[in-house]
């Protein structure tokens, strides 16, 4: 029984197919959010040790295909700049993940997720920008996708600093995440977090991936990105809240 190998419920098996088919729709829409959907949601069935390298698999299955398919138009002369800086924030992360209590991180999480909603919410205008705010956005994108699985917004802010195209930001987001998540998953592993019920959740869930990508990628051209996008940061506001309350009240 699945459930069983799992030590799960079917309802929470059904939950997390649920919420990983809408996350990875809204990456394949967008190139990336799949973390900032799918994490907040997950989090209120499971703690955060469990998730995130579930997450961070999946991601960077899903990053693979997508980075493969839109490689031609990766803006590497600033994607470069990211890298180091990307990989020292993974390193703090990992470790912060491994030795922190629960709930302190489900706090965190949920002041993270709270704040960027309103962020996106508010459209604050973002100035161009030079290569100098790499170092930012690869020392906290790589910090918070780490410890949280949500690290693509300092990557978006940076690359719209940079002013890219809307092809080229979608390519240059996706090998970022290829480069960031390789590493993610190396440090995951040396630090023990890729256990038997965490690799049997990945091979329950990767074809629900699978299936939300191709959905995600025939509706990029269809849906109203500004409208879709607000709805997003609608539910990641309320999903923030509802993260802190939980981890004030029941960590």
């Amino acid at each position: 029984m699945i459930s069983e190998l799992l030590q799960l419920t079917p309802l929470q098996i059904f939950l997390s197919i649920l919420i990983i088919f809408i996350a990875y729709v809204v990456k394949g829409l967008s190139g990336f959010g799949s973390g900032l959907v799918a994490i907040p949601l997950l989090a209120f069935l499971f703690p955060l040790k469990l998730i995130v390298p579930v997450l961070g698999l999946l991601s960077y299955s899903g990053t693979i295909m997508q980075s493969l398919q839109l490689r031609k138009q990766v803006v590497w002369r600033d994607l470069f700049p990211l890298i180091p800086f990307s990989v020292a924030g993974i390193s703090i992360a990992t470790w912060l993940l491994v030795n922190i209590e629960a709930h302190l991180l489900a706090l965190a999480l949920g002041i993270f997720v709270l704040s960027y909603s309103i962020y996106s919410l508010l459209a604050f205008n973002i100035s161009a920008g030079s290569r100098h705010w790499a170092i930012l956005a690869g020392s906290f994108g790589g910090l918070v996708g780490a410890l949280f699985g949500t690290g693509g917004p300092f990557y978006v802010v940076y690359f719209k600093m940079r002013q890219l195209d809307k092809g080229a930001f979608r390519a240059t987001i996706a090998m970022v995440f290829l480069i960031d998540g390789g590493t993610r998953m190396l440090t995951y592993a040396s630090a023990g977090l890729f256990t038997q019920q965490v690799i049997t959740l990945i091979v329950l869930l990767f074809p629900v991936l699978v299936i939300a990508m191709y959905v995600g990628n025939h509706l990029h051209i269809k849906i109203n990105q500004h409208r879709f996008n607000q709805v997003i940061s609608i539910m990641l506001f309320f999903s923030g809240i509802m993260l802190i309350y939980k981890a004030v009240n029941f960590g």
